[in-house]
């Protein structure tokens, strides 16, 4: 698209809000968990499981849907995952079992695909200049996670967990009602392109988009997770109650999520892969501190022994915290901006896949962080595997740079000894 359509702004608008709130919804679990832990006395894989519920289904589904969205409405196909949405949460009171979570977890995923909907319908409003903005702006919508972590506890707090089903079902339905009011239709002069579907799998083939995955598995994927896990780590390892480990996460998700925008325009500016590998170094720095355990040593002096305790406070830990946060907002818009650079026509399909692996690392990830928690007894345990994560992004990133600087190498000099060839012809 050469240039931004009329109502682009209005239509950016409406899919932010819209995302916002479906993204509060997906991430339900993270405060609600916590209640489900106590009453159902989890382990930590099982709340990792439990966490990773809702997650999984909107992660399964971003792909077929983010291929259908090709073919039909993005806005349509918005509003009836809405209204599919809404039952799942009126049934929440209902559920009193461990497997009963579960299964309605899996129902409310299907909120999780608002951001493989919003994508297709924003990327068609903006020119390619503005991609990068305008799917940053978009992507602020990660926000919605602030609505759980402000309300939810109150609502807790005041009319009990019974509630809050109703609450956000009633809140989704005047979403989706704002929306279909309200967001601008695609002008009909617009023509879309619209392949077999056999061509939309093609880039499948293609070992960078796979690439592109795991990028986004650790800027979205491990960003969505620490949602679901910051909340009860801050009341286990630093013994802070409900409200404050909310006020910290809150803190996380809003600056990570509003530096997505700024992020996007970054990406834009100076290019997504140079944004992307900065962010990777800023959080590779920050997770070596994180993963490190607390730790007391004694050194056996001459006259005496000396004690060195090794720990990360509070106020340390949440700073590093903060600067990941934004890194990864950074990092989640890089990404979608290499994306719509490489694959402007097939944003859905491919925009699909590469949402699909970012959002299994939010349902795979919490998992792994309980598992690596019971085995090795330490709560630090978490941000080890985030570690392990990100250093196999890097090496990845690492190959395929040094890759496409040999391929330009090879054909510079294959250009160059041609025009040598021509020369010498011509004498």
């Amino acid at each position: 698209m050469n240039a931004t359509l009329p109502h682009a702004w209005r239509a950016l608008t409406m899919a932010t809000l819209a995302f916002a709130a479906n993204f509060s919804v997906w991430t339900l679990y993270a405060v609600l968990a916590i209640d489900f832990q106590d009453k159902l006395d989890l382990t930590g894989t099982e709340l990792g499981i439990l966490l990773s519920a809702p997650i999984l289904s909107g992660a399964l589904l971003r792909f077929p849907l983010g291929i259908l969205s090709e073919y039909q409405s993005a806005r349509t196909l918005w509003l009836w995952q809405m209204a599919l949405t809404i039952p799942a949460l009126l049934l929440l009171p209902l559920i009193g079992s461990f497997q009963g979570f579960l299964w309605l977890g899996l129902w409310i995923g299907v909120s999780g695909v608002s951001f493989t909907f919003g994508i297709r319908y924003v990327t068609d409003w903006f020119s390619r200049e503005q991609q990068g903005l305008a799917l940053g702006i978009f992507g602020a919508g990660n926000a919605g996670a602030a609505i759980s972590l402000i309300l939810l506890p109150l609502l807790v707090y005041w009319q009990g967990w019974s509630w809050t089903g109703p609450a956000y079902a009633a809140g989704l339905l005047f979403m989706l009602l704002l929306f279909a009011g309200f967001a601008p239709r695609l002008p009909a002069y617009v023509q879309s392109y619209q392949p077999p579907w056999r061509e939309q799998l093609k880039p499948l083939r293609h070992s960078q988009v796979w690439r592109f995955g795991l990028y986004y598995y650790f800027v979205f994927g491990s960003f969505l997770a620490l949602i679901l896990w910051l909340p009860q780590y801050y009341m286990q390892a630093y013994q802070l109650d409900l409200q404050q480990a909310m006020a910290f996460t809150l803190f996380f998700v809003t600056t990570s999520s509003m530096a997505r925008a700024l992020g996007g325009w970054f990406a834009d500016r100076y290019g997504g892969r140079a944004v992307n590998w900065s962010v990777f170094w800023v959080c590779l720095v920050c997770l070596f501190f994180l993963s490190y355990p607390p730790t007391t040593m004694t050194i056996h002096g001459l006259e005496r022994d000396v004690e060195l305790t090794i720990e990360i406070n509070l106020w340390l830990f949440t700073a590093l915290i903060f600067v990941i946060g934004v890194a990864q907002g950074f990092g989640r818009a890089s990404v979608l901006k290499i994306t719509h650079d490489h694959y402007p026509q097939q944003m859905g399909s491919v925009g699909g896949i590469i949402a699909t692996i970012g959002a299994l690392g939010g349902c795979t990830l919490p998992i792994a962080f309980g598992a690596a928690q019971d085995a090795l007894g330490i709560a630090s345990a978490s941000f080890m595997v985030l570690y392990a994560v990100l250093a196999l992004c890097m090496t990845m990133m690492f190959f395929a740079i040094r890759s496409e600087q040999v391929q330009k190498q090879l054909q510079a000099a294959l250009a160059s000894n041609f025009f040598e060839d021509n020369d010498d012809a011509n004498h």
